[in-house]
């Protein structure tokens, strides 16, 4: 038995199917199977892309008055030679 609504409901859906056009272009399955390789890759990238960012080791520059210090011990001065 079907109530009034989905009667209603199904009227509504053989109206639009009578209305399509079958000269337009749509993506159809090609569109989904395009968009959905170019999701996984972008997955992949992500995924890939974290992996790399945990083998960075980084330092942050110390603060205060240790920040001279330390690029000055570390880059020693040397002066020019001339000839």
């Amino acid at each position: 038995m079907m109530s009034a609504t989905s009667t209603l409901a199904l009227t509504h859906f053989v109206t639009l199917a009578d209305s399509f056009d079958k000269d337009k272009v749509t993506p159809g399955v090609l569109g989904f199977i395009v968009f959905a390789v170019i999701g996984g890759a972008v997955w992949l990238l992500m995924k890939s892309m974290n992996k790399h960012m945990k083998k960075v080791d980084f330092e942050e520059q110390p603060t205060g008055g240790e920040a001279g210090t330390t690029a000055s011990a570390a880059a020693p001065a040397t002066e020019p030679k001339t000839s």
